[in-house]
This record gives C-alpha cells, sequence and structure tokens, in this order.
C-alpha cells in the first residue's frame, strides 16, 4: 500500500508534465498552421488593391476617341471642326458688274457699242429677277449748269427707252441726272471729258 501511494506520487508530476509540453506543441502546430491562412489573406488583399486602380484606370478611359479618316471622308460621320459656308446671294456677283455707257458731246444717241452694253446689263439682271434699276446720267463740264442738268437726264432716258424695248419693266426703271457734279475723272482735255459723258447703273433693290 505504501509503496502504491509512493507510484502515485510520482506519476502525478510526470503526468502533468507530459501534459504541458503536449498543450504547448498543440499551440504551436496551431500557430503554424495559422500563418499560411493570414500570409494567403494578406497576399489576396495586396492582390484587389493592386486590381481595383487597374480597374479604374480602365474605366478612366475617354469614352469618345477620335473619329477615323476614313469615316470623316466617307461622309458617314460629319467633320465637325468643318463650318458651313453662307450661300451667297443670288446675282449679287452679276449685278455688281453692270458696266457704264458712253455719249459723244452734246449727244443722247446711243452708240453701237453703248446698245451692247446695255444688252449684256440686261442679261446680268436676270439673275436678280425682283431687282430694279436706276440710271444716272452725268455730263462733262462744258456747257452752263442747267443745260448739263437736262443733258443728262436725257441721256439716261435714252438708255432707259432702250432697256423697255429689250423687255426690261418699264416699272422698275428710274432715271436721275447730275449733270457735271459727278465727274467719273477730274481735269481737261477731250481725253477726261469722253470718261465723263456717260450713264451709270445703280441696282436698287
Amino acid at each position: 500500500m505504501n509503496t502504491n501511494k509512493t507510484n502515485m506520487k510520482f506519476l502525478v508530476p510526470v503526468l502533468c508534465a507530459g501534459m504541458f509540453i503536449y498543450g504547448g506543441c498543440a499551440k504551436q502546430q496551431s500557430v503554424k498552421l495559422d500563418q499560411p491562412i493570414a500570409q494567403s489573406a494578406t497576399t489576396a488583399a495586396a492582390a484587389a488593391a493592386t486590381e481595383k486602380p487597374a480597374a479604374k484606370a480602365a474605366t478612366a478611359e475617354p469614352a469618345t476617341a477620335p473619329l477615323a479618316a476614313s469615316a470623316i471622308s466617307s461622309g458617314s460621320i460629319p467633320p465637325q471642326s468643318q463650318p458651313q459656308q453662307a450661300a451667297p446671294q443670288a446675282g449679287a456677283s452679276q449685278t455688281s458688274a453692270l458696266e457704264a455707257i458712253y455719249f459723244d458731246f452734246d449727244s443722247t444717241v446711243l452708240s453701237d457699242t453703248a446698245r451692247a452694253t446695255l444688252a449684256a446689263n440686261l442679261e446680268k439682271l436676270k439673275a436678280a429677277p425682283k431687282a430694279a434699276l436706276r440710271i444716272e446720267g452725268h455730263s462733262d463740264e462744258r456747257g452752263s449748269d442747267d443745260y448739263n442738268l437736262a443733258l443728262s437726264e436725257r441721256r439716261a432716258q435714252s438708255a432707259k427707252k432702250y432697256l423697255q424695248a429689250l423687255g426690261f419693266p418699264a416699272e422698275k426703271l428710274s432715271v436721275l441726272g447730275y449733270g457735271e457734279e459727278r465727274p467719273a475723272v477730274k481735269g481737261e482735255g477731250e481725253e477726261i471729258w469722253a470718261k465723263n459723258r456717260r450713264d451709270e447703273f445703280v441696282i436698287a433693290r
């Protein structure tokens, strides 16, 4: 009986020591097993953090890419950088080029050249059928003011009658005589005076 008690006293400390050692080993194994899990979780979090900026960068790409030159040239996509040009007014260039006609000294008779010029002007006026025409007569400086004023008006009347004969509506024609007040060229001499004996044509819209 005493021997058994002695054995029990000896076994109890041994068993306690064994249990303590076993418990320590189990904790170490648990720690070692948990470390890979923690490391894998950290790696996954880092990978997710790396992928998020890449996804944001892909999303932040501009939605509108430059238009292909072939698409613009083919007409499928209208180029926005080409502003539309305003259409020129019909007949603007034609009616702005009406030519003057010239007269001999102290004469209201239309020369062949003057008749041809009037016919050419009429063709230009067809580009603006709603336009009215004012004929302005002029003279050179020789003679009195009253005489030259009347002479210049008769010259305008000669052109008006001829245009009417060619078919231009009379209600769209008006005449005005300036006499020697508005010379085309200033100075003296037949060459200069010949340029001042004239009819000019003004579009009145």
